[in-house]
């Protein structure tokens, strides 16, 4: 017994040290906290043996605040990349610095090809965005996840509108002009 004074001739046994107290503890806590686990199972069976009960439980019936919703929608649809690729349009000023930002401005992304269109206002930026892509690329992908953007497009500045369609000649009006 505990309580029992040890024989004087026998070996003492030696005091649990501070790692085995832990060890100690940590073991009577998991085994609590099983017995816990398995009474409140208990009550849950219980519970639904007994039918639907009123009650502010959370289901998947609750609202979402708007940007939890968003962030579902999104991850449901698969619409990770595209959302990170327009938020990147939105932050284009702090990506690429104010003076290049000021000169070159995202258009468009093509998912599928995982490519970035930028128009600059001169050709002279527009070179040196050139220059400039594989650092860009390399950034984007690091704000955005390896293999977003796999090529910089870069425009040079467009010219006016081209018109498409028949000539004309001034004065003309049309195939019906003989009889008006």
């Amino acid at each position: 017994m505990s309580g029992e004074a040890a024989e004087p001739g026998a070996p003492k046994e030696p005091e649990p040290s501070g790692v085995d107290l832990a060890r100690v503890a940590l073991r009577a806590a998991k085994e609590q906290a099983r017995a816990r686990g398995a009474a409140a199972q208990q009550k849950k069976q219980v519970r639904r043996g007994g039918g639907l009960r009123s009650g502010a439980r959370a289901d998947g019936r609750d609202p979402l605040p708007l940007g939890a919703a968003i962030n579902r929608l999104i991850t449901e649809r698969g619409w990770e990349a595209p959302a990170a690729v327009g938020g990147v349009m939105g932050r284009w000023p702090q990506m690429v610095g104010p003076e290049v930002a000021l000169h070159c401005e995202p258009q468009k992304y093509d998912e599928e090809a995982r490519v970035l269109t930028v128009q600059c206002d001169s050709t002279a930026w527009a070179t040196q965005l050139r220059l400039l892509a594989p650092t860009l690329v390399a950034r984007l992908n690091e704000d955005l996840g390896h293999g977003t953007v796999k090529l910089l497009k870069v425009l040079a500045p467009g010219g006016p509108a081209r018109r498409y369609g028949p000539l004309r000649a001034p004065g003309s009006k049309g195939p019906g002009d003989t009889y008006g």
